[in-house]
């Protein structure tokens, strides 16, 4: 069932409905998202909120790219890596 979240992002209140076991989340991602919204403006100098918000978007969106580039490379090694232990545990079997 549902549950209504009561939220605050750069002093504006916001209700969110969320899973009801998953409101800690959305406290988690309100606080990193207005965290962000607050370094974007202060860097940014008194830009309008608008772009603020399209900036930290835009911010946040590379942030995540740039951890899936990052997670498949990790996944690739340890692929490449486990591929490497089975060969030599396959040819010690083997010998």
């Amino acid at each position: 069932m549902d549950k209504a979240i009561k939220i605050k992002i750069l002093d504006n209140e916001y209700l969110i409905r969320s899973k009801e076991n998953d409101s800690d989340n959305v406290y988690k991602i309100a606080e990193y998202v207005n965290d962000k919204l607050r370094e974007t403006d202060e860097s940014s100098g008194g830009i309008s909120e608008k772009k603020a918000a399209i900036l930290t978007a835009l911010n946040i969106a590379s942030d995540y790219f740039n951890l899936l580039e990052e997670r498949d490379k990790l996944l690739e090694e340890i692929q490449n890596k486990s591929q490497s232990l089975i060969s030599v545990i396959n040819s010690k079997i083997n010998e």
